[in-house]
């Protein structure tokens, strides 16, 4: 319809102001080709595009997307449509006579209340009382300044101010009632920002310290605020690596700030970010540079952090980035190499052993099929989950599929996995991600309860017997610590 359109039903009128478009990360292909376009140039068309997250536990903007003006991976976008201004000569005299009622009405209470002085009084008394003693308006406003100071904080940008903003929040959190906690509602803040038990943080160990030595190996994820998660999938490879090679300072980094904040205003610990811990390194006067990402593949947040890596190039005697989990992209879907194979052989046979199989072709005959889920991503590197797939039909596990929260590359989107699954005739699914931390994306769009995630939605699509999940992450697994390793000593033995 135009802008100037006016909709009529047989008993109804009205003006659009706000046109609201649910747009589910599996359904949002409403949003390519113009429309996405548009949504990157506020004054196309006329009808700007935007669209805001429902990230709002503590993923909230997957910091690795540099445009905040359109994200992929929210549950809503909306467009803004202009206000209607031309009414009917009906239509405005009835907005006229409205007017007038209200203003004769008012004129009748304002005449009782004065011929009625004792009354007036008593009543002006009691209404005092009621706004003085207002506990939920008191208990809103409390949770609304808390709310904003944890907006404050859920910012891919460190600033000077971000140390004290991260105690602030959490000493006014802390200040909150319990009922005033559940009032807790912002932008991003929820009360699971604060609330929300997710392991003993004492476990970890930020490896942050100074006077390391010459020789440091850098350890760069992307990072979780789930502690459990981080201490058996970030802190095991770190820890590994550092057995590997004693002879080198084994320190971390990650990439996302937010989640960075997160921890040290729940937690009070405090995690260097990427630029933080190259300046530590040049200040702890390291000469040799070994960075170890513990991401996937080369995608972009790979891209990133070899881009700010190479701004310090010349403050070392020597700097080298060793190679992701999967190694190399490969030009096709078809591409497939040995890491691909020992992740693909790892995560399946701990998923067989975690859901109480011998086999795997004893979990088929059982009518038991695995999902394991990615990211995914609009990067290039995207294909390497096209790859993983064709991994396992090369290793003969035709009961495993990969997919990807993100729903990049289409076939792996979690309606086309319930359609292949289905078309398998497999009865009973298992869900475990396919990403080196179990954080909010298996937590939530995983195993969530919410409509959305993968479980409920396997679970709706009616096809199943049962639906179970796996939260574990690969960063956990004996065999994953094998390859970064090996990736680490390619670069450190060269």
């Amino acid at each position: 319809m135009s802008l100037n359109d006016i909709n009529n039903l047989s008993h109804a009128k009205w003006n659009y102001k706000y046109h609201i478009v649910f747009a589910p990360r599996y359904r949002r292909k409403v949003f390519y080709k113009e429309k996405r376009a548009a949504s990157n140039n506020p004054r196309a068309a006329g009808r700007p595009y935007y669209t805001f997250t429902r990230y709002a536990r503590n993923r909230g903007l997957c910091p690795h997307r540099k445009n905040p003006r359109f994200y992929w991976g929210g549950a809503f976008a909306f467009s803004w449509l202009k206000p209607q201004k031309d009414i009917s000569m009906e239509e405005r005299k009835m907005k006229n006579m409205k007017k007038l009622v209200a203003l004769l009405l008012a004129m009748c209470i304002a005449t009782s209340l004065v011929g009625c002085g004792s009354q007036k009084s008593e009543t002006s008394d009691n209404l005092g009382e009621v706004s003085s003693a207002n506990p939920v308006s008191d208990d809103q406003a409390a949770a609304d300044e808390v709310s904003k100071m944890i907006d404050a904080i859920y910012v891919q940008e460190r600033n000077e101010n971000t140390d004290e903003q991260c105690e602030a929040a959490k000493a006014a959190w802390d200040a909150l009632t319990d009922a005033q906690k559940e009032l807790v509602s912002g932008e991003f803040a929820d009360p699971d920002y604060f609330g929300r038990d997710t392991g003993d943080a004492s476990k970890d160990d930020p490896r942050n310290g100074d006077e390391i030595g010459e020789n440091e190996l850098l350890v760069v994820s992307f990072g979780t605020s789930f502690n459990d998660s981080r201490v058996a999938d970030i802190k095991s490879i770190e820890d590994a690596l550092q057995e590997a090679y004693p002879d080198w300072s084994v320190r971390r980094a990650f990439t996302a700030q937010i989640i960075i904040n997160h921890v040290q205003a729940r937690d009070g610990e405090k995690i260097d970010n990427v630029q933080q811990a190259l300046d530590r390194a040049v200040e702890n006067g390291v000469k040799n540079l070994v960075i170890q990402p513990t991401h996937l593949m080369y995608g972009a947040e790979y891209d990133e952090l070899a881009e700010t890596v190479e701004s310090y190039q010349d403050k070392f005697e020597s700097v080298q980035i060793a190679a992701p989990l999967l190694g190399d992209v490969g030009t096709d879907a078809t591409v497939i190499n040995e890491d691909k194979k020992a992740v693909a052989e790892a995560v399946t046979a701990e998923a067989v052993k975690t859901a109480g199989y011998q086999t795997l072709d004893e979990a088929k005959a059982d009518g038991v099929a695995f999902v394991f889920m990615g990211h995914g991503t609009s990067h290039t590197a995207k294909v390497s989950y096209s790859q993983m797939q064709a991994q396992m039909e090369a290793l003969g596990y035709d009961n495993v599929f990969i997919g990807t929260v993100e729903g990049e590359p289409e076939a792996t989107a979690c309606d086309a996995v319930i359609e292949s699954i289905k078309e398998a005739g497999y009865k009973k699914v298992i869900l475990r991600p396919l990403m080196v931390v179990a954080g909010d994306h298996a937590n939530n769009d995983m195993a969530g309860d919410d409509a959305d995630s993968w479980k409920s939605m396997f679970n709706a699509s009616g096809a199943f017997e049962s639906v179970d999940t796996q939260i574990a992450g690969l960063g956990r697994l004996p065999a994953i610590h094998e390859l970064y390793v090996a990736h680490t000593g390619a670069v450190i033995d060269q």
